[in-house]
């Protein structure tokens, strides 16, 4: 059958035409997870680096570099997006790299933050046989790894790209994690299959979540003119030493999960409780024989 160019033709003429002129500012999603997983890399590279041979000191100073230049780039993208047409270096050029550089000197920070969560997972999961397992096959890690690279871009005024690495993390793993979300030390996802936290949600230390959890909004306020007022605090507070169990949604700016709590399985809760309460949700079973 042979191809209809004239109609291909006014198809695409009508796509090309609708498209705005204006630059994209916006990097290639797959750089982005080529990215992604050269900075797993960098931060576990015992773990990882056999997939780049990253073997000596030597080897890693030169990932170090390529990494932080390639966010560079990115960011640059995100900033500025295709401003290859203008004259003169671009004004966004010096900011994107001094960015990055402030990135890469974090990561020593960021690793010793994540060993806690890797930590948090094998202390608190009986089928994990070590740690090295946790850092290599859970996903619950894996998403929370890249939301603490995310937040940390997203901290350093780095637009759109935090938010495009956790939705890689989401199509990976099924946890969603904004990367404005701010999440305490010692944190662990287990399972964690359709787990949801909010951006404005605020998570102490200690914290351990089962699948399927909601830390979401209860209402979104709007002004007079109907349209949906943001930057306010719309997601729940957990306290330090909080267990939420499958299936809970805790929703609401102002709903504090006092410190010590345990939230039972498949509750929905839209108001505070004090510290070291159980919340549990119990309905009527029957089991006849």
């Amino acid at each position: 059958m042979a191809l209809d160019h004239d109609r291909f033709a006014r198809i695409a003429r009508a796509l090309y035409e609708s498209e705005p002129r204006t630059p994209v500012r916006a990097p290639s999603a797959t750089r982005i997870v080529e990215w992604a997983e050269d900075v797993r890399r960098v931060l576990f590279w015992r773990h990882f680096g056999r997939d780049r041979k990253i073997a000596t000191l030597g080897h890693l100073i030169e990932e170090v570099g390529a990494l932080e230049w390639n966010l560079a780039r990115l960011i640059h993208d995100t900033l500025c997006g295709d401003c290859g047409e203008q004259e003169g270096p671009c004004p966004e050029l010096e900011r994107a790299f001094e960015t990055a550089r402030a990135f890469t000197d974090s990561l020593p920070e960021l690793r010793a933050i994540l060993e806690e969560d890797a930590q948090a997972a094998y202390d608190g999961d009986p089928a994990a046989r070590s740690v090295d397992e946790v850092i290599l096959a859970y996903p619950g890690f894996f998403a929370v790894t890249i939301y603490r690279v995310a937040h940390r871009l997203l901290q350093l005024g780095v637009p759109l790209l935090p938010r495009m690495l956790t939705e890689y993390a989401h199509s990976r793993t099924g946890i969603d994690i904004h990367p404005g979300a701010e999440i305490g030390r010692h944190f662990f996802i287990d399972h964690g299959t359709g787990v949801v936290i909010g951006e404005t949600a605020r998570i102490g230390d200690r914290v351990k979540i089962y699948q399927g959890v909601t830390l979401g909004a209860l209402s979104f306020p709007k002004d007079e003119r109907g349209r949906v007022v943001r930057h306010t605090k719309r997601h729940p507070t957990i306290e330090d030493d909080v267990t939420i169990y499958a299936g809970a949604t805790i929703l609401g700016g102002r709903t504090v999960i006092g410190r010590g709590s345990e939230i039972g399985g498949n509750v929905w809760l839209i108001e505070s409780v004090p510290p070291g309460s159980k919340v549990l949700n119990r309905p009527q079973i029957e089991v006849r024989a």
